[in-house]
């Protein structure tokens, strides 16, 4: 079993009309053992960037900790918050520093820009960087995420739709995994703000 697929989990995340989505699930295990059901894996990280991190429990808790320390202190010297493109980067170098003792997560990266334009990112363990359009996944069910969204998805669509397609693209694939589920969450941001829901699932 790789290391990354150890905790189980999965993320999603999907633009819209002036928003940008990312979801994911909640269940922290032991390889097929559940240990959680509450497990945090999106981050937020300013008003307008959103972090998933999915991958090996600890390293995404110390990971999103190095983060939150370097973008506190980009704000205390430049007086402003950061763009989301300028936090990708800063994600990128962080993991690229560490390439040879990686953290083992696969970051996803969602905002918006200043002019309400969606930002989408993501990368692997060593901070090669990916940038879309319409929308990125990551996890053990990445197979599945990638069939539903294909699916489900189409462009410039409204906040409750986004929800909506996130939510049912999310439940379908982890459904079909054995080490991600018990629970979801769906995070959407928007020119007002981030809007925070909760989804049940299958508990088996």
């Amino acid at each position: 079993m790789s290391i990354l697929s150890y905790n189980g989990g999965d993320i999603i995340a999907m633009t819209g009309k002036g928003c940008v989505g990312i979801a994911s699930d909640t269940r922290l295990g032991n390889q097929a053992q559940t240990v959680a059901c509450d497990f945090q894996k999106i981050f937020r990280m300013t008003d307008r960037i959103m972090l998933g991190l999915t991958g090996l429990a600890t390293d995404v808790q110390t990971l999103q900790q190095l983060l939150t320390f370097k973008i506190n202190m980009y704000k205390l010297r430049e007086e402003r918050d950061m763009k989301p493109k300028t936090f990708s980067a800063l994600l990128s170098t962080t993991l690229y520093e560490r390439r040879f003792g990686p953290y083992f997560t696969e970051p996803v990266v969602a905002g918006l820009d200043e002019d309400g334009k969606p930002f989408l990112s993501a990368m692997d363990l060593i901070g090669a960087p990916v940038f879309t359009d319409d929308f990125v996944v990551a996890g053990t069910s990445t197979e599945n995420l990638y069939g539903m969204c294909e699916t489900l998805y189409r462009p410039d669509m409204n906040e409750e739709e986004l929800f909506e397609t996130l939510s049912q693209a999310l439940l379908a694939s982890v459904d079909r995994d054995a080490l991600s589920g018990w629970g979801g969450v769906v995070h959407i941001i928007g020119p007002n703000g981030v809007t925070t829901k909760q989804l049940k699932c299958r508990q088996d």
